[in-house]
């Protein structure tokens, strides 16, 4: 069974088992969430698809870490203008567990 579920302004395909990085969520290390937009379940032939979400379908996860991706970075120049900027970004994101799929 699978899932595509909605967080930080992104989707995922998430099956049970599977660890995934999101966008940073605020909750403590080691509890446990529930992701309430989920957009599609499938399992097998038989898929259900939202219209935009599935009433009453969640995924429950753990939180197993907090931390921040590597580094990006951005050079910016501009040609015989003598205009150059440096700049970097790390994103933080969570680190979830998904424990089951609830259709």
């Amino acid at each position: 069974m699978y899932a595509v579920i909605k967080t930080g302004g992104k989707q995922y395909r998430v099956a049970a088992g599977e660890k995934i990085k999101v966008e940073q969520i605020p909750a403590d290390v080691g509890s446990e969430i529930v992701l309430d937009q989920v957009l599609m379940v499938g399992e097998g032939e038989s898929v259900k698809i939202g219209t935009p979400m599935l009433a009453g379908a969640s995924v429950k996860a753990t939180v197993l870490a907090h931390g921040r991706h590597a580094k990006v970075r951005i050079f910016k120049m501009r040609r015989r203008k003598h205009y150059q900027k440096h700049q970097g970004h790390r994103q933080n994101y969570t680190e979830l567990r998904i424990e089951a799929i609830a259709a």
